[in-house]
């Protein structure tokens, strides 16, 4: 591989160019795009396999990719250690005949949060699977902006620590991330062992913005949901959606670790029901929505564009999103959905939604509160117990599937089995979708399925949000 130190190359470009802009990223991102096919799912190229390359085609690949890393390098002098432990990690990939890569080193290099100044870049390239994009661990590459504004530091700083939360957005990106994957994560990179810690963590708000915007323009006018005119300002603004959604998750990401927790907040080593990891994630956005009140009456502009953020993204999005096999965001929308209804915050009459505004952040914050005290409660509960009084919870709001043993109680389960294998008498869509939410799936699978690699750039319409006459979702 030619060999090209960092600062040979800093006379060939210029500190303030993007680097899109610049040829080298052109051949970079086009040698990730040509490795990719020929990696297993664990990233390693078998050189037996049908199609794959010889060695000699690989190492000229990856060959390129390390020296545009190299040439970029200069445009990035916050990332020069970085960039050197990863043009260390694909010559050591390439030496090691290209078996499951290791870039340790060049993770444990990468330090985004510890300079998230607003609109700094980043050229980041790993080998690593897209959580909900590609499952595989394939070589991608993707330049990215910190998004960080003074209001959103200093908010951090006065009341939401979350020293390795890091905001935001695409610049361009190879095929893996031309999917739904709206996250940058450690623990997605292919790594000889686990580091003692991770050190930050990144999610993409222009992508979650300009897919709230597709899917809500299209789900109002489905509806008929006449909306607040401040409401449909903010949906027809990328950038306050970003500024939201930023916010949104900075609270979310925190409160996983934050609250009276009966177990590890990630649920990282163990196995439980879907509905537990549904009511988490629902716990973690309600408490965000609870903050938006809050920053809402304390004068924050941000904070009523969070509260709708959340109900609409959780109620008309996450439901229909996906397929049905313990699908938990999906779950914790339709239970939102059906507590609000419960409790007459919504109503569906004449083909058309109307929520009562004044009585919404009420009524959900009340919902956070029966979870807080199920997680309150079952600090002093055996395992198996809670799970049941979750599933309560639950079912209190949602029909089970008629098929459920879990629906027909504790006698109906082997008991003499430990909990985790109680988890294989779950049914892969234990709480169906309702009638309603069927119908809404059927209109909004194509605006849906549009979203695939959205960015702020679209496809979103640029035309207002309809609030007419609904399109008929009980048809």
């Amino acid at each position: 591989m030619t060999e090209i130190l960092v600062q040979d190359a800093a006379s060939a470009v210029k500190a303030d160019e993007r680097v899109i802009d610049h040829p080298a990223w052109t051949r970079l991102k086009n040698a990730v795009e040509e490795i990719r096919p020929w990696q297993s799912k664990d990233g390693s190229i078998d050189f037996d396999a049908e199609g794959a390359p010889t060695r000699a085609l690989a190492e000229d690949a990856v060959s390129r990719v390390a020296d545009a890393v190299t040439e970029l390098s200069p445009l990035l002098p916050h990332d020069a250690a970085y960039h050197r432990a990863l043009v260390a990690d694909l010559r050591g990939w390439a030496d090691a005949a290209f078996d499951v890569p290791d870039f340790l080193d060049s993770l444990l290099a990468f330090q985004p949060a510890a300079d998230r100044r607003d609109g700094l870049q980043h050229l980041v390239v790993f080998p690593m699977y897209t959580q909900n994009g590609n499952p595989d661990r394939n070589l991608e590459a993707v330049v990215l902006r910190m998004v960080w504004p003074e209001w959103l530091a200093e908010l951090e700083r006065e009341h939401y620590d979350n020293p390795l939360f890091c905001g935001i957005t695409f610049e361009d990106f190879t095929a893996g991330y031309d999917t739904n994957s709206a996250v940058l994560f450690p623990e997605t990179i292919a790594v000889r062992q686990a580091p003692e810690r991770f050190t930050w963590g990144g999610i993409f708000c222009d992508r979650e913005a300009a897919r709230f915007r597709a899917v809500t323009t299209a789900a109002v006018g489905v509806l008929g949901l006449d909306l607040p005119e401040d409401i449909r300002e903010m949906i027809e603004d990328q950038q306050r959606c970003q500024e939201a959604f930023v916010l949104w998750d900075m609270v979310h990401d925190r409160t996983h670790s934050h609250g009276d927790l009966p177990f590890d907040p990630f649920m990282i080593k163990q196995r439980q029901p879907f509905w537990m990891y549904g009511l988490e994630e629902l716990r973690c956005d309600l408490t965000a929505f609870k903050e938006a009140v809050r920053l809402e009456a304390g004068g924050n502009p941000h904070g009523r564009d969070v509260q709708y953020a959340v109900l609409f993204d959780r109620m008309f999005r996450f439901p229909v999103t996906g397929d049905r096999n313990r699908n938990y965001d999906g779950l914790g929308g339709q239970l939102l959905f059906a507590y609000l209804h419960r409790h007459d915050v919504l109503r569906w009459t004449d083909n058309t939604l109307k929520i009562d505004w004044e009585r919404a952040p009420q009524i959900t914050n009340q919902l956070c509160a029966e979870i807080e005290k199920l997680y309150r409660d079952g600090i002093d509960r055996p395992k198996l117990v809670h799970w049941f009084a979750a599933y309560e919870l639950v079912s209190t709001y949602l029909a089970p599937h008629p098929g459920s043993r879990w629906a027909k109680g504790p006698d109906a389960l082997d008991l003499s089995q430990p909990p985790r294998k109680l988890v294989d008498d779950v049914l892969p869509d234990e709480f169906p979708l309702s009638m309603f939410y069927e119908a809404l799936a059927k209109k909004l699978k194509n605006v849906i399925a549009s979203t695939k690699g959205i960015t702020a750039a679209g496809p979103v319409s640029a035309g207002p949000v309809s609030t007419g006459t609904a399109a008929g979702v009980a048809a």
